[in-house]
């Protein structure tokens, strides 16, 4: 059993999180986390969620809540949730990010805090997307000649694009081919744009209604076309990856981890 503390208790991924903890009582919710001057704090964060009363309150001080014993799940943003890697380095608590849209900035100081104590790091902890980048790279390396390509669709209060993902997605295929993502990375098109050079990836998004996350990659060659696709039907499967990362973290050894560590593949 898991010790876990919900950041972000009361928005969309820590409600369900929630949920779930008190719905299937497989693990703890040792403490819940909202930013200070939020409207839910100091209240119940199973009523918040909908799942009635745990008797754990929803605090706005991370450090009252970080501790070796417990392990946070944190989908809150780049910023906050780099703060708190911050803090559960300095106080030795295991800690799941989730969060995306970290700067190259973020991303260094994030690899060199996260070694300092137990940490995950996912651009989504969904075990079917984890099962599509592996899927992904071994195509990538056997249609080496094919041209790909990365589309996502995300609800349209999504504030950070491409998804990171995509991102994942593109760099993924970059290393499959011993190529520089940033170097081939295209973005968006417009205009006469040419002949599309053979070792572009693009990561393309859209944004539109409620879509939870959609992601294709696709592989071009020459009279056919490979398409693979996750879909993220509801943000439970985002949740139970999340839960699952957090069980399998809760008893590591200090370590920089990935989904692909929890999952084994």
């Amino acid at each position: 059993m898991a010790n876990i503390v919900v950041s972000g208790a009361a928005g969309r991924m820590g409600r369900m999180i929630v949920s779930l903890i008190a719905r299937e009582r497989e693990h703890r919710l040792a403490g819940a986390l909202e930013a200070p001057g939020n409207a839910t704090l100091g209240a119940d964060a199973g009523e918040v969620a909908g799942a009635g009363a745990l008797g754990v309150r929803i605090v706005g001080d991370y450090a009252m809540l970080a501790r070796p014993e417990t392990v946070t799940l944190d989908f809150t943003s780049a910023k906050s949730s780099l703060e708190h890697l911050e803090i559960a380095a300095a106080k030795g608590a295991a800690i799941v990010i989730g969060s995306t849209g970290f700067t190259p900035e973020m991303e260094a100081r994030a690899r060199e805090l996260g070694p300092r104590t137990r940490t995950v790091i996912a651009p989504n902890m969904s075990v079917g997307v984890n099962v599509l980048m592996k899927i992904v790279a071994e195509v990538a390396r056997t249609l080496a000649d094919f041209d790909a390509e990365v589309l996502e669709i995300h609800h349209r209060t999504k504030v950070d694009a491409p998804s990171g993902t995509a991102l994942a997605l593109g760099r993924a295929i970059a290393e499959a081919r011993s190529a520089d993502f940033g170097a081939n990375a295209v973005y968006g098109r417009e205009g006469i744009t040419g002949v599309r050079p053979s070792g572009n990836i693009a990561v393309l998004a859209m944004r539109a209604g409620d879509a939870v996350g959609d992601h294709t990659v696709i592989f071009g060659g020459q009279g056919e076309r490979l398409e693979l696709t996750h879909r993220a039907q509801s943000r439970e499967a985002l949740a139970r990856g999340a839960i699952r990362a957090a069980a399998w973290l809760a008893n590591r050894p200090n370590g920089l981890y990935s989904m692909r560590d929890v999952l084994g593949l």
